[in-house]
């Protein structure tokens, strides 16, 4: 009997996905055709992935393609903005409005789209996500900019410093040596702070309508209702088992809600359809047009250091978030569908360095917009990666669904539902016990003292010693894994933190 089962096991490892695919309707539930989807899929690795032969596409990949475009669109406008803003305030020469930004932001929504999204992720390599932005370093990209760098050159060295990290696989080293109570604590400080930015900013669109259209009458509560319907919406497809409608069915609601309360009006279409110069020569060929910073030199590789070191530093812990969210949610048996920390890297150094030669300026990381809708939804990277990229192409080409996905209601809705209340209920799923809640703690007060990422390296470095958390913990780790490894984390990231000036109170070094 036992030779049998294993004959059987045997042969189940040996077919292909297309062989051991079954109809949804042999199923009696939709979740359990789906995780059996994740169970029997083999993505190829730098291999070419065919849809019918290596993965399908179902309708629940429309919800994170959708979401992922919603989100970047618009955190690509963000990024653009910060740049055009210090750059102009940087050089006297230099005087970059809001066309330049609308139509960088359609550069990077065209060609890495296609290149990584489609192409990379679609077809190459399933198991890396996709290369999006890094969040948490918009606030500095003024900063950046002031401080002499130069986006080609910044790009460059991320590129490089993140390909060398991905080479030596340092990203899943630092990722397998983040312990439970750590990873819940970051994630439990992301989801809350980012959830707390977006009502804010949700509040003081509203509460400056009368000011911004001279009305004789406030339209301060078409927030609070915005986000009161949103909660019950929210709520009610959790207990469902359909938070993964949330992005599309919340957006819609805050912008019907918004257009019934009178806030309708503050919508407008500007951005034209249309193609941007996609020659990288016009961008940084010259101090005329594009950038008008012409080609990076020496002094803004110096200016560029210690901001791509940062980056490189951060992008471990925000990786360790998205893989997280699919561990939580695809079924025992799916591990070969969980996204590659190291090939994901990888995806993201290349994407950065691409994407910038060609006129784009976005600094990238794991795209979460992405992952965290995909992974609530039970699907993997491959088929949700072609509809994204292909969604992000027509959006950039016919230009008035970018002003939609950047309207207030739209944009904050959709973060708090999409990414930053699934980061907070992830990070309380992973604090399960005394020795977690513990580490989690010191994770969450670190980050409040100083930010998310000195904090992970801090509560990383204690942790693997036994000082916080699991006391059991460090005899099953090697001395280059207690000492070695988390030191020079925190000391790279401390480095780099004090020669920017992201320490409160200490100058920058730099």
């Amino acid at each position: 009997m036992s030779e049998t089962v294993s004959n059987s096991e045997k042969q189940a490892q040996e077919a292909s996905y297309r062989e051991l695919h079954r109809p949804a309707s042999e199923f009696d539930t939709r979740d359990a055709y789906l995780e059996n989807e994740l169970k029997i899929m083999k993505p190829r690795r730098w291999g070419l992935n065919l849809p019918g032969r290596d993965f399908r596409f179902e309708w629940e990949d429309l919800v994170p393609a959708i979401a992922g475009t919603i989100g970047i669109t618009v955190m690509y406008s963000a990024v653009m903005a910060a740049w055009a803003a210090g750059l102009s305030e940087k050089w006297d020469h230099i005087n970059l409005g809001a066309d330049f930004a609308i139509q960088v932001v359609r550069v990077e929504m065209l060609i890495p789209a296609l290149l990584f999204c489609i192409i990379s992720s679609g077809f190459i390599n399933p198991r890396a996500n996709l290369g999006g932005n890094h969040g948490p370093m918009i606030p500095l990209i003024g900063t950046i900019a002031l401080a002499g760098a130069h986006p080609l050159a910044l790009a460059i060295l991320i590129g490089i410093f993140g390909l060398i990290l991905s080479y030596f696989k340092g990203g899943s080293k630092l990722v397998n040596l983040t312990s439970s109570g750590v990873a819940g604590g970051l994630l439990v400080f992301l989801g809350f702070m980012g959830a707390k930015s977006q009502i804010g900013s949700l509040f003081d669109w509203a509460g400056g309508l009368q000011a911004k259209h001279s009305l004789d009458y406030s339209l301060g509560y078409v927030a609070f209702a915005i986000l009161l319907i949103n909660v019950i919406i929210y709520a009610a497809l959790a207990k469902f088992g359909k938070r993964w409608l949330a992005i599309p069915l919340c957006s819609i609601a805050a912008v019907a809600l918004a257009f019934a309360f009178g806030a309708g009006l503050d919508l407008q279409f500007t951005t034209a359809p249309g193609i941007p110069n996609l020659n990288p020569v016009y961008w940084w060929g010259s101090t005329e047009h594009g950038w008008q910073l012409g080609l990076p030199n020496m002094a803004h590789f110096i200016a560029s250091l210690p901001f791509a070191i940062l980056a490189v530093a951060m992008w471990s812990p925000d990786f360790l978030g998205h893989r997280i969210f699919q561990e939580l949610n695809y079924p025992k048996g799916a591990e070969k569908v969980l996204m590659d920390v190291d090939d994901t890297m990888t995806t993201c150094s290349v994407r950065q360095i691409v994407g910038t030669a060609v006129g784009g300026g976005n600094i990238t990381s794991s795209w979460g917009t992405y992952m965290i809708p995909a992974a609530i939804a039970k699907r993997p990277i491959p088929a949700g990666a072609i509809l994204l990229g292909s969604l992000c192409i027509i959006v950039a080409v016919i230009g008035y669904p970018m002003d939609i996905t950047v309207w207030r209601p739209v944009m904050s809705i959709a973060l708090l539902v999409g990414v930053f209340l699934p980061l907070l209920e992830a990070g309380l799923q992973m604090v399960k016990d005394t020795t977690s809640s513990q580490a989690a703690g010191i994770c969450i007060f670190a980050s409040f003292v100083a930010n998310p990422v000195l904090a992970w390296a801090l509560t990383m470095l204690l942790d693997n010693n036994g000082l916080i958390g699991d006391k059991e913990r460090p005899k099953t780790l090697s001395f280059a894994d207690r000492i070695v490894i988390p030191t020079l984390a925190f000391v790279i990231c401390l480095a780099a933190m004090l020669a920017v000036g992201m320490i409160e109170g200490i100058p920058a070094f730099l």
